[in-house]
């Protein structure tokens, strides 16, 4: 029922569209007949807001995967680079949680672990929102950061680099199966920043699941049980990724193709030096706005990659 609510109202708004470019014809039909200039002014206004709302929609059409309507869980680590790249991991943390924000999405931080100087070496974000994975899972790969280090004594560029993952949210138990015996739980006291013990008691939870090993750790939550519940979906939502990762190597090799979003492959480069530049390396996007773009103006290399990747 809800998706065909979903459905109903993307159809409702492409026949407004569809009512409003023949209005806005006939009124541009009577301008021109008449000459009155300020009714052409006002039509060439309303065609610009049309056009911005196409635009708006069209990404919308991008997003039709089956799991793009649903919430996302983000997880960003640092590269190697030591403090730089911690650094730059807790950059496009921000710079995310900025861009949620703006879209009106909420965000729950279930998992962090800080740098020893500055930054942090990997963070596990919920965001909620319509279309939120749709909208992130272009993001995954590596973004690369060029910029004077404010580190470095010397002054020096470097280079750094931040793995950022992106996963479906899991909405029912069906989806993905996990056997209890194939789990390893561990707890331990959350740590704080440099790693010191912040809690005397052992609330944090790391989960291994012994088939795939991936790890996944919560210990932001004062309860362990519920750090142990969030840890799990985060768990489902990767051994679903996971899943989704192998369906789209079998539809590659059908196509000959396949980049993996691994490290070695980075999608983004952020040069804050000797220039200011943010290119996509898959669409050619780029913009000499790098401090808005990590400021969470990310809209424009989304809908540039949605609209690369429409026909697919």
């Amino acid at each position: 029922m809800r998706r065909i609510a979903e459905l109903r109202e993307q159809v409702d708004v492409w026949r407004t569209i569809e009512l409003r470019i023949g209005e806005l014809s006939e009124l541009s039909d009577l301008a021109s007949a008449e000459s009155d200039d300020e009714l052409a002014a006002d039509v060439e206004k309303d065609v610009s807001r049309l056009v911005d709302e196409f635009d708006e929609r069209e990404l919308d059409l991008a997003l039709s995967g089956e799991y793009d309507r649903r919430d996302a869980i983000l997880a960003i680590h640092a590269g190697a680079g030591g403090t730089d790249s911690q650094d730059w991991a807790e950059m496009l943390l921000r710079m995310y949680l900025r861009w949620a924000d703006k879209r009106g999405y909420k965000t729950n931080v279930i998992d962090l672990m800080a740098g020893e100087e500055a930054g942090i070496k990997s963070a596990t974000v919920e965001i909620h929102g319509k279309n939120a994975y749709g909208y992130l899972r272009g993001e995954r790969g590596v973004h690369r950061l060029v910029r004077i280090s404010p580190f470095d004594s010397s002054r020096s560029r470097h280079t750094s680099f931040a793995l950022a993952e992106v996963m479906p949210e899991v909405e029912n138990n069906t989806e993905i199966e996990i056997d209890p015996d194939d789990l390893r739980i561990d707890v331990f006291k959350a740590s704080g920043h440099g790693g010191q013990s912040v809690q005397k008691n052992s609330t944090a939870v790391r989960i291994t699941h012994l088939p795939t090993g991936i790890v996944v750790s919560c210990q932001n939550e004062r309860s362990q049980g519920r750090n142990k519940d969030l840890a799990m979906k985060v768990l489902e939502s990767r051994l679903l990724e996971l899943e989704l990762e192998r369906q789209a190597e079998e539809q590659a090799k059908l196509k000959g193709e396949h980049v993996s979003p691994g490290w070695g492959n980075q999608i983004r480069s952020y040069v804050l030096h000797p220039y200011k530049m943010v290119k996509d390396h898959r669409t050619d996007f780029e913009t000499s706005d790098a401090e808005e773009v990590l400021d969470g103006d990310l809209d424009p290399l989304l809908r540039a990659y949605q609209k690369a990747t429409l026909g697919d």
